[in-house]
């Protein structure tokens, strides 16, 4: 599994739909995938959500992206994420 970061932008219909039952159809939608949503922040400024995903891959992280985006009326960005300390052994 690897992490992934789902920077999101809500659309002006997705705003009014905003409830803890979509946000639960989202991890559910993660886990469909053989994925887990670890957390989430709703944030200010030009991203409006940002999601923590561990996903099997790179390809079912952009499978997921793009179904998120149907699915919830969000445009997602979706990077991948090494934690620090993978990081630093990784430069090391």
């Amino acid at each position: 599994m690897a992490t992934y970061l789902l920077f999101g932008k809500y659309s002006q219909d997705a705003l009014s739909k905003i409830s803890a039952k979509r946000t639960q159809g989202a991890a559910a939608l993660i886990k469909k995938n053989g994925g887990e949503l670890k957390t989430g922040y709703a944030l200010l400024g030009d991203v409006d959500v940002v999601l923590v995903a561990d996903l099997p891959d790179t390809p079912t992280a952009m499978k997921v992206s793009i179904a998120l985006t149907k699915q919830l009326g969000i445009a997602f960005r979706t990077a991948p994420a090494v934690s620090v300390d993978a990081f630093d052994k990784l430069m090391a």
